[in-house]
């Protein structure tokens, strides 16, 4: 198929417009940028399963208007893979943590597949801005927010969130086009600090009772887990999880002002 649109849009455009040269050549470069197009999408499109790796360095170059169930597999090993060695060290309570996350969410057969993967990938680096963009323009924000949850819960596997494993996941959340209250939201029901149940409603600390009754709404409607039903075991676990940390929110701030 290689080179049949540069052969037939001019051929195309010469009998629309009666045989004129200029339609001819302006034929040549809309059917040379399809071709051409076309080669860049087949080949940056490289399926995961069959050893291909769309975020290498020789598939960086070309365009890929979408990403492939495998390939969006892939973009989620590498995100795993870039807090687990965040801090330096691999440890078995992520590796677990990961390893159960994939058992959930693909089933033991394709688990064991991106396992393997997830070895290769800790031995190797990849732009993050690169798969986060993949993932942001097929994902839906919901989530995007639910990824980002699973993430927080590696760095939490061996007991405590470090500085590095926040900043690697600060930088994946920017990728994923996530702003600063919702990264904020998500942290606090990992992070505590005096202040949590505020960040978590995405809410200053001095907002007003009507406030923070909207806001709770708010977030209920945004995490409530129907809003991710189409995704798998795990990323629904996660969902409620968070819903439950929004309604816990939403108690103690209740509890310390008293109000119903």
């Amino acid at each position: 198929m290689k080179g049949f649109y540069k052969f037939i849009f001019p051929l195309l455009l010469l009998f629309i417009t009666g045989g004129s040269f200029w339609a001819a050549f302006m034929g040549f470069l809309i059917g040379s940028f399809i071709d051409n197009l076309s080669v860049r999408v087949q080949t940056g499109n490289s399926n995961y399963s069959s050893g291909g790796n769309p975020y290498s360095d020789s598939n960086s170059q070309f365009f890929r208007p979408r990403i492939s169930q495998d390939d969006f597999a892939l973009g989620l090993i590498i995100l795993s893979a870039s807090v687990m060695k965040a801090d330096g060290k691999v440890v078995k309570s992520e590796l677990s943590y990961v390893k159960k996350f994939l058992l959930q969410q693909f089933g033991e057969y394709k688990a064991g597949i991106h396992l393997q993967r997830l070895r290769e990938v800790l031995n190797k680096n990849y732009s993050l801005e690169q798969v986060c963009g993949d993932i942001k323009m097929v994902m839906a924000p919901e989530v995007r927010l639910q990824l980002l949850h699973y993430l927080f819960g590696i760095a939490l596997a061996d007991g405590s969130v470090s500085q590095s494993e926040l900043d690697v996941i600060q930088r994946i959340s920017d990728g994923l086009g996530l702003g600063r209250r919702e990264f904020e939201s998500i942290k606090a029901m990992f992070y505590k600090d005096p202040i949590s149940a505020y960040k978590i409603l995405e809410i200053d600390q001095d907002a007003t009772d009507a406030e923070v009754k909207k806001a709770y709404r708010k977030m209920a409607v945004k995490y409530h887990p129907d809003k991710i039903a189409q995704m798998g075991e795990e990323f629904q676990k996660g969902a409620k999880e968070k819903f439950q940390k929004v309604q816990e929110a939403y108690d103690i701030i209740k509890k310390e002002r008293g109000f119903k």
